[in-house]
């Protein structure tokens, strides 16, 4: 399996997961507008670190299973990882936070 078919998987997974929590919980405009800042801020520092790890050599890719297209010296398929993050992470914790948000205040007493 190449790095972008791996990658293919875990974003289609991230992608069922906010469509399921934008169906059932219906976000709001601010929470989207957190959770596209966040995606924006994980890939700018991937881009950042990938390119500075990779130019000391701290791990190498085998060039056959990439696509071929960098940003700098990350390759595309790297960018997958926090985007599937940004967008899964964020949704999993709204489906799984209570319906009423007054409902964990009485259980903290």
């Amino acid at each position: 399996m190449t790095y972008a078919g791996l990658a293919a998987c875990f974003l289609a997974a991230s992608v069922l997961v906010l469509v399921a929590a934008a169906v059932r919980r219906r976000p709001d405009r601010r929470w989207w507008l957190a959770t596209a800042a966040t995606a924006v801020a994980l890939v700018v520092l991937t881009a950042v670190f990938d390119n500075v790890m990779i130019a000391v050599d701290l791990f190498r890719f085998d060039e056959s299973q990439l696509s071929g297209i960098h940003v700098g010296l990350a390759p595309l398929e790297d960018f997958a990882w926090p985007v599937a993050a940004a967008t899964a992470l964020p949704a999993l914790a709204l489906l799984l936070s209570p319906d009423d948000p007054r409902a964990t205040r009485g259980a903290r007493r």
